[in-house]
């Protein structure tokens, strides 16, 4: 698959079929996410693949019940829809994520990436030095692995919403204190179909040399 093409259609896939996804698909995965770039190369990852069934569906129920609380919540938040297409669209986001939370037992794989609990703010005489969250060395390896999974016909999509009750995750699957759930990606394949997800014109979020200066015409 060419490069552009699974970036570009590397959408959210949240309904999977039971067809299997083998140690070899993971592992491909996996070597991919570990030759993301990381801030100083610190590589500060762990993945934890979650494969068994009755482990799958203890996830699965904390998954639900973070969701339960996270949905109204982000509803009352969510400001007026400037359309009926758009209102269209979030409402099948919504039933696609409460799906989700619903059947996540039967995503076949599970793979929670995992970072220290650390800081990465430096010091010099003249205060702290801001190079941003370390949650940026970890993420890029997030979406190398679910782009190798594209081209892999492997759907998945990058949830966080499990960390409301990450305590309880770390129990369940004798995760460390120092470490905190970057991301929980379901993988399996695709009840429905890859495509271009609708996305924001370029013109509207893309400025040049100077903030506010615009091209209206690109889309």
């Amino acid at each position: 698959m060419d490069l552009i093409d699974g970036i570009m259609t590397l959408r959210a896939i949240r309904r999977f079929t039971t067809e299997p996804v083998t140690d070899e698909e993971v592992l491909t995965c996996l070597r991919a996410a570990r030759q993301a770039p990381s801030g100083g190369n610190i590589q500060p990852w762990q993945f934890l693949v979650v494969r068994d069934a009755a482990t799958r569906e203890a996830l699965g129920e904390i998954y639900r019940r973070a969701y339960d609380r996270y949905e109204p919540a982000m509803l009352a938040a969510t400001p007026p829809l400037r359309d009926e297409a758009e209102a269209e669209r979030h409402r099948r986001t919504v039933a696609s994520a409460r799906h989700l939370a619903e059947h996540f037992a039967e995503a076949p794989v599970a793979v929670l990436f995992l970072m220290p609990n650390i800081s990465m703010t430096l010091r010099d005489a003249e205060g702290p030095l801001d190079v941003g969250s370390p949650y940026a060395s970890v993420y890029p390896a997030v979406q190398n692995f679910m782009l190798a999974a594209r081209a892999l016909g492997i759907g998945t999509t990058l949830t966080t919403v499990i960390r409301i009750y990450q305590d309880e995750v770390r129990q369940l699957l004798g995760i460390p204190d120092r470490y905190e759930i970057a991301a929980l990606v379901p993988m399996g394949r695709p009840r429905g179909r890859f495509g271009v997800a609708p996305r924001k014109p370029l013109g509207a979020v893309t400025h040049w040399e100077r903030f506010g200066n615009r091209r209206v015409d690109l889309d």
